[in-house]
């Protein structure tokens, strides 16, 4: 599990640092699409864990842990793809608002960032307790965000 972690770690790390470099030159609808991406797979991820906090599934430690251990990686794949010339983009649910406070924004990124780093410690405990604890703050401030910086549908 360590090995298949890494290398997908490696991989999102290596395309991350090609998508940060050549973000300028990258079409709009490009790193829309890569944000959305990065998005649909922290969901992915994100939602089993809820699951299992919830009682909607039976608790697998392995699961969260592994589960974690991708939302880390994941939770930094998206925010290249919040460039200013995605302002008005079409096929998104990003507010303009987000290229009007990118302060506000990124604070709420890394607030987000700094819950998910805390569900990950939690999960590689295995204390189910500190899982439910941090995955409802972790949840929180993705929904904070969300709720400032995305349209609804």
């Amino acid at each position: 599990m360590k090995k298949e972690l890494m290398l997908v770690a490696a991989g999102l790390v290596l395309a991350v640092n090609g998508v940060s470099q050549v973000h300028a030159q990258a079409k709009p609808e490009d790193l829309v699409k890569q944000r959305k991406a990065g998005m649909t797979m922290i969901g992915k991820y994100f939602g089993p864990i809820g699951a299992m906090v919830q009682g909607k599934m039976p608790y697998d430690a392995n699961v969260v842990a592994r589960n974690a251990g991708y939302l880390d990686v994941l939770s930094k794949l998206p925010w290249d793809g919040f460039h200013a010339s995605t302002d008005g983009a079409q096929d998104t649910r990003a507010k303009p608002e987000i290229y009007r406070q990118t302060d506000k924004f990124n604070q709420a990124r890394d607030a987000m960032q700094t819950e998910m780093a805390k569900l990950v410690a939690a999960a590689k405990s295995g204390d189910q307790d500190a899982v439910k604890s941090t995955f409802g703050a972790t949840g929180k401030a993705c929904k904070a965000c969300h709720d400032d910086y995305r349209k609804e549908k």
